[in-house]
C-alpha cells in the first residue's frame, strides 16, 4: 500500500512519557504531524512535548477510566480540529511464576494493556470515524507465543490482538483502518526493569535466536511509523517476527515442553521473585492509582 503524507495529520499516542511511545510521537512530528501525549506523568509528557517538532500539547489520563479518555478525545479534537491517528501504546507488565503472583499487579496489566486499550479505541473512534483515520494497536511477540513466567502479559496482548483483529472487520466500512504492532524484547524501560531479576534475564537468554536478544528501539519505531504512513493491518518492530505467524500454531505445544524443563531447572530459584510491575513505567502507574486511593 502507497503511504500516505503525515503533514498536517493530528496524531494520538498513549502511553507517551517513554519508550516506544516517546520515540514514536517525536518520529511522527518529525514527518509534520502535530501530536497529542496522553500518559500518567504530566511532567515527563510536558519534557516529551518541548522536544518535538511541530505543534503539539499533552493530557495527563488513566487510559483505563472511560469518563477521563472520553473528555480527552473530546478536548483532543477541540483542540486540534480533527483526529487522524491513535496509537494505543500505553502498556505494563509483570513476571514470575503465576501461583506466587501479586493478585492486583496481575489484574492491572489485563486492565490497562486489554481493557486500557479498548477504552482507548471507544473513546476516540467517533473522530476517527470522522477523519477516515488509523488506530494502530501495540501488541507484542507476546500475543504470537505464550511463555511461562509471562501469564499476564501473554493474556493481555493475546486478548489485544485479537480484540484488534475484530473491530477491523466491524469499523473497515466505516473508513477506520485499524493496525496491530509487533515488538519482540525492544530496549525501552519496561525490558530493562525486568531484566533487573536475574532469572528473568537468563530465561529469556535462554530462549532461542533471534528471540533471546534486545533489539534496539530506534529501527523498531522506524517500522511502525512506515505501517502508520501505509496505514497497515500488521506492523512488525523486528523483520522475523512476521515468520512467526506461520508458525504460531505449533508454538503452545514447543514451549509446553521445552519451557516446562526451563522451570523445573529453575524451580530452586523461583522464591522470593518481586512480583510488582516492572520498570519506570509500571513504577508511575503504581504511584498514580496510589495517589488516587489517598
Amino acid at each position: 500500500m502507497s503511504r500516505v503524507s503525515l503533514e498536517g495529520q493530528v496524531a494520538v499516542v498513549t502511553g507517551a512519557a517513554r519508550g516506544v511511545g516517546e520515540l514514536l510521537a517525536r518520529k511522527l512530528s518529525a514527518r509534520g504531524a502535530k501530536i497529542a501525549l496522553v500518559g500518567l506523568e504530566p511532567d515527563a509528557l510536558k519534557q516529551v512535548g518541548e522536544r518535538l517538532h511541530g505543534d503539539s500539547d499533552h493530557w495527563y489520563a488513566d487510559v483505563t477510566d472511560h469518563e477521563a479518555m472520553t473528555r480527552v478525545a473530546a478536548e483532543v479534537k477541540e483542540r486540534f480540529g480533527k483526529v487522524d491517528i491513535v496509537v494505543a501504546n500505553a502498556g505494563v507488565a509483570t513476571g514470575g511464576p503465576f501461583a506466587e503472583s501479586d493478585p492486583e499487579s496481575w489484574r492491572r496489566v489485563i486492565e490497562v494493556n486489554l481493557i486500557g486499550s479498548a477504552v482507548t479505541a471507544r473513546a476516540f473512534l467517533p473522530v476517527l470515524m470522522e477523519s477516515r483515520g488509523y488506530l494502530l494497536q501495540i501488541a507484542s511477540l507476546a500475543a504470537i507465543t505464550p511463555a511461562p513466567m509471562m501469564t499476564a502479559y501473554c493474556a493481555s496482548k493475546s486478548g489485544v490482538e485479537a480484540y484488534a483483529h475484530s473491530l477491523r472487520a466491524e469499523v473497515g466500512h466505516r473508513g477506520v483502518r485499524v493496525g496491530v504492532g509487533y515488538l519482540s524484547w525492544t530496549d525501552t524501560d519496561m525490558v530493562r526493569g525486568a531484566d533487573q531479576d536475574e532469572v528473568m534475564r537468563e530465561l529469556r537468554q535462554r530462549l532461542p535466536w533471534p528471540s533471546n536478544k534486545t533489539y534496539p528501539l530506534g529501527p523498531a519505531v522506524d517500522r511502525l511509523v512506515a505501517g502508520i504512513e501505509r496505514r497497515s493491518a500488521h506492523v512488525y518492530g523486528q523483520w522475523w517476527l512476521r515468520g512467526m505467524q506461520g508458525v504460531r500454531g505449533y508454538l503452545p505445544a514447543l514451549i509446553g515442553t521445552v519451557g516446562g524443563r526451563e522451570m523445573k531447572r529453575f524451580a530452586p530459584r523461583l522464591q522470593g521473585m518481586r512480583t510488582g510491575l516492572v520498570g519506570a513505567g509500571g513504577a508511575a502507574d503504581e504511584e498514580a492509582r496510589a495517589t488516587h486511593r489517598s
